[in-house]
């Protein structure tokens, strides 16, 4: 049976393959995102999908569902002002407003255990809708 890791305090667990899966994402650069979302009835938090090193953040914002919430991470690459390459790992948290109430609280309180478990996550947007997640945002957040 895989390993899974305990977040006290909402009862909830986290997967191998949702650690496994950003540690591959952080140190190989082999997804440019993932998505993950919670099963209520395991109450398992786990990799929903993951989108490949050419996908874009555009990709990730189509990904989410307009009627359910998930978690992400995106890997932001850029060149900074004196021409360094750098990469940023943004933690998103997406609660769209037709999200049953029960989903958004169990979200709510997870994200912190979730967080916990992905060292080396750099930012975290909370977005309802795309505009609170929209590119400009994770650009200028990045500097």
């Amino acid at each position: 049976m895989a390993m899974a890791f305990k977040m006290a305090t909402t009862g909830m667990w986290v997967t191998d393959e949702c650690k496994n899966s950003f540690h591959q994402m952080k140190w190989k650069r082999v997804h440019r995102y993932i998505v993950f979302k919670i099963d209520e009835k395991s109450r398992l938090v786990t990799v929903d999908k993951v989108g490949g090193p050419g996908e874009s953040y555009d990709d990730l914002a189509a990904s989410l569902p307009d009627d359910d919430c998930r978690y992400a991470v995106f890997d932001f690459d850029f060149v900074t002002v004196d021409n360094c390459r750098k990469s940023k790992i943004f933690f998103i948290a997406w609660a769209p407003p037709a999200s049953r109430i029960r989903a958004k609280m169990l979200y709510a309180t997870s994200k912190d255990g979730l967080r916990r478990v992905l060292e080396g996550i750099h930012y975290e947007l909370q977005a309802t809708d795309p505009t609170e997640m929209g590119f400009d945002l994770i650009r200028d957040r990045a500097k």
